[in-house]
């Protein structure tokens, strides 16, 4: 079982300033704001939702194609694709686009304040999903609107059964939109926050949208994830890390590993665990991409959290 990951790819420059915003910006001069933090620490990160899980599921062994635009100063992501065996066959690049960038200020209490370039995001409706490549499962993640909407149909018409991930760009869709996509999807999967969103702006409560699906997978952080299917619900675990190093990139590493049980026909509380154990394992590092195993110290460390064996 062949997989596309359709969705973006991104540079992430993360800067931390050694204080607090709230000593920096005054309440009653935001009208006004005009405020310089020296940052003596930053770093860049390769991300993007497509580029994070296509690295998570390389990790775990699954097949897996990345599909996304990037822009002329793609190089460096490129080598590093390259360097962990992630294919590069469907990524198109934008010669007059710069690739995706996110901008990151962080203080000591963890706010953030953030600047995003979309770039050559934009054009992720240029791409089209391949019908003659062996294709048998997709997911649309987070992208350029235009992108997501005919990818999901483009899925659709092609009888290939997909997970929907909207994350953060859910806003973008209104209740019509999503109904349609929701119709068109095989699996939904959302963090808690984003499950009440859905409900909200479709008028669909988790049950009705459960029995659209063959699953909906919800997440809840620390309390781990819900999957809703074949009528029943299967409570999951979080696993148990070493550290909190950096939630950021955790639901793309869960979402791989959704796809890695799916291709390796597990059951739901074999696959959902799957999915947890990712994520423990993302959170125990900083970055989306920089988290590394083998499959056997993966199938060991899942045996020690779940109590079961990984075959």
């Amino acid at each position: 079982m062949s997989a596309l990951i359709c969705g973006s790819f991104a540079f992430d420059t993360i800067m931390v300033y050694s204080g607090q915003f709230k000593n920096e910006i005054l309440p009653d001069q935001v009208h006004m704001l005009n405020v310089s933090f020296l940052v003596p620490d930053m770093r860049r990160e390769f991300g993007g939702c497509a580029g994070n899980i296509a690295y998570s599921l390389a990790l775990l062994g699954g097949d897996g194609q990345a599909m996304g635009t990037v822009g002329k100063d793609f190089d460096d992501y490129a080598d590093w694709m390259d360097q962990h065996g992630i294919s590069r066959d469907y990524i198109k690049r934008i010669d007059d686009a710069y690739t995706a960038q996110a901008y990151i200020t962080t203080d000591m209490d963890d706010n953030q304040i953030t600047a995003f370039h979309p770039g050559a995001m934009n054009h992720a409706h240029e791409q089209a999903v391949p019908t003659d490549a062996g294709i048998t499962l997709g997911i649309v993640s987070p992208d350029g609107k235009d992108g997501m909407v005919s990818h999901a149909q483009q899925f659709a018409d092609a009888g290939i059964d997909f997970i929907f991930d909207p994350g953060q760009g859910l806003p973008m869709f209104n209740g019509a939109e999503l109904k349609t996509i929701i119709d068109q999807a095989t699996y939904l999967t959302v963090n808690d926050y984003e499950a009440k969103l859905v409900c909200d702006r479709t008028g669909l409560s988790e049950a009705d949208i459960a029995a659209k699906l063959d699953a909906l997978v919800v997440t809840k952080g620390a309390k781990g994830s819900v999957i809703y299917a074949d009528g029943k619900t299967y409570e999951i675990p979080t696993g148990n890390p070493s550290a909190l190093s950096d939630p950021t990139g955790c639901g793309d590493a869960f979402r791989a590993g959704l796809i890695y049980g799916l291709q390796q026909g597990y059951d739901w509380e074999i696959t959902g665990r799957i999915a947890s154990l990712m994520g423990t394992i993302k959170i125990e590092r900083p970055g989306t991409q920089n988290h590394r195993f083998t499959m056997d110290e993966f199938k060991t460390r899942f045996a020690k959290e779940f109590g079961r064996e990984l075959g």
